[in-house]
């Protein structure tokens, strides 16, 4: 059965996170947003060695340490998103004691074992990391205490968030995208995988700071970007629209 280093992993897909150019995004050619790529890196080996990979810890405790410890590291939010993404596929892989060939089923027993206690534990982490353009949400709002689990909060939200779309959906983009990638080149798998993301569906964030037509203007070129072979050819060009813009 193929097994996997989770850490080692995690580590490398944040490393080419930065390394690959993309549009609106910090990298190592290109500090932003107050943000340099060094802080990223900092980052992602915070969360690593205290939360996202804790033994036995269940999700809302691997979000809010791993969120915790990158404001020990970095002093400022980098990572949000990334955590609340991989935190249920860190436990689930655990569960699965590794086993990649289990991890998608595994996944699926996490989110269903999701309480009320992961989403307080949660909400405390947003909170602390305090991103940019989160708005408000007319149910289960992330500035009071929830009275749902985890994965009932997300759901309230996955229309208008990508990442609750996935604890609604059962990690089905993630895994979808991870079985298409050649990952023998590395980083142009990390644009392909990004790019399909950004010509799937609008970018939640993108909606939420400039609107929804801006966002689908962003699909639309990541789609022209797809259909021509850009990835192949030109894997450092960005879709024109998104440069200089954050993701």
């Amino acid at each position: 059965m193929p097994r996997v280093d989770a850490s080692a992993a995690f580590l490398r897909a944040c490393a080419l996170d930065i390394e690959t150019m993309k549009p609106g995004n910090v990298s190592v050619a290109s500090a932003g947003h107050g943000m340099t790529a060094t802080q990223f890196i900092a980052s992602a080996d915070a969360a690593s060695r205290r939360g996202l990979f804790t033994p036995g810890v269940r999700v809302g405790a691997r979000i809010f340490d791993a969120v915790r410890a990158t404001f020990d590291a970095v002093f400022c939010n980098t990572n949000l998103g990334i955590v609340l993404l991989c935190a249920p596929l860190c436990a689930a892989l655990e569960l699965a004691s590794h086993d990649i060939a289990r991890w998608h089923d595994a996944t699926q027993y996490v989110l269903a074992d999701l309480d009320i206690d992961d989403a307080r534990l949660a909400y405390r982490a947003i909170a602390l990391a305090n991103p940019g353009s989160l708005g408000e949400a007319p149910e289960q709002s992330v500035h009071a205490t929830p009275s749902v689990t985890l994965r009932e909060a997300m759901m309230l939200a996955s229309e208008r968030d990508s990442i609750a779309r996935q604890y609604a959906n059962g990690f089905a983009d993630v895994f979808d995208i991870a079985l298409r990638l050649d990952t023998t080149r590395e980083h142009e798998a990390m644009l392909d995988a990004f790019l399909t993301c950004l010509a799937t569906w609008p970018d939640s964030h993108i909606v939420r700071k400039h609107g929804m037509t801006m966002a689908q203007s962003v699909t639309h070129e990541a789609v022209e970007h797809v259909r021509t072979g850009v990835r192949r050819d030109a894997p450092h060009e960005p879709p024109s629209s998104t440069r200089g813009m954050r993701i």
